[in-house]
C-alpha cells in the first residue's frame, strides 16, 4: 500500500540513482510494485513529489523551533536565526536530494519546486516581522515594511545556494553566512540615522512657517 512517505522515498532513491526523473509515472509505479492510480492518489506529478519534500522540511523545522520553551521570548531577529539554523541542519540529512532538486530546477526567480515552501516561509516571516513592528524592534517604514518578508526570502535563496556550494567541514561557512546575512538584513529593518533624517525632513515640511515666526 503506497503512502506519501513511501512514494517520496522511492522517488528520491530513483532520481539520485538515475540522475533524472522517471520517464513516466507508469514506469515509476511498475518499478515500485504499485498501481499507477496509487501514485495519482497522492501526487499529480513528479514535481509535486519534490515540492512535498521541501514543504515537509520547512514545516518540520518550524515545528521544532516553535516547540522550544524559550521561543516566545525570542526577538524577531532571533526567531529568524533559529529558523535558518534549524532548517539547514535538517537539510544536511537530505543534501544529495536538495542539490539535485535545486540544480535541476534552477531559474532566475523562485524555482517551481520551492513555490509551496515559499508560501509557508512567507507566512512565518510575516508573523515574526509583524511582532517586530509591534514591539518597535523593527522600523515601520511606509511602503517598505511590507517588503521585509521579500528580503528574508531573498536571504533564504542566497543561503541555500551558498550551502549547495559549501565544501567546508560541517558546513561551517554556511552557519557564518546565516549569522552575517540575517544580522545585516535585520540591521536594515531597524531604525537608522536615515530614518531620523527623514523624520526631521517631515517635521520641517510641516513647520515651514517656523522660520518666519522666528524672524529668520
Amino acid at each position: 500500500m503506497a503512502t506519501t512517505e513511501s512514494i517520496q522515498k522511492a522517488y528520491i532513491d530513483y532520481v539520485l540513482t538515475e540522475g533524472q526523473q522517471p520517464n513516466s509515472v507508469y514506469v515509476f509505479a511498475k518499478k515500485n510494485k504499485m498501481a499507477e492510480d496509487e501514485f495519482y492518489r497522492f501526487f499529480g506529478s513528479f514535481d509535486a513529489v519534490e515540492q512535498s519534500v521541501w514543504t515537509g522540511l520547512m514545516e518540520r523545522a518550524l515545528t521544532e523551533i516553535r516547540a522550544q520553551e524559550i521561543w516566545p521570548q525570542y526577538t524577531a531577529r532571533e526567531k529568524a536565526l533559529s529558523f535558518f539554523y534549524s532548517f539547514f541542519e535538517l537539510l544536511k540529512g537530505s543534501r544529495s536530494f536538495a542539490v539535485y532538486s535545486i540544480k535541476k530546477h534552477r531559474s532566475l526567480g523562485t524555482p517551481k519546486v520551492l513555490e509551496p515552501a515559499k508560501d509557508i516561509f512567507e507566512d512565518f516571516a510575516t508573523n515574526i516581522l509583524n511582532e517586530g513592528l509591534e514591539t518597535a524592534e523593527l522600523s515601520d517604514r511606509k511602503f517598505f515594511s511590507k517588503r521585509y518578508k521579500d528580503a528574508l526570502w531573498i536571504q533564504f535563496g542566497f543561503v541555500l545556494n551558498f550551502w549547495i556550494n559549501d565544501d567546508s567541514a560541517g558546513f561551517e561557512k554556511t552557519d557564518e553566512a546565516i549569522e552575517k546575512g540575517i544580522n545585516v538584513t535585520f540591521d536594515l529593518f531597524q531604525r537608522s540615522p536615515i530614518d531620523n533624517l527623514f523624520e526631521y525632513g517631515k517635521f520641517l515640511a510641516k513647520n515651514g512657517g517656523l522660520k518666519e515666526k522666528m524672524g529668520f
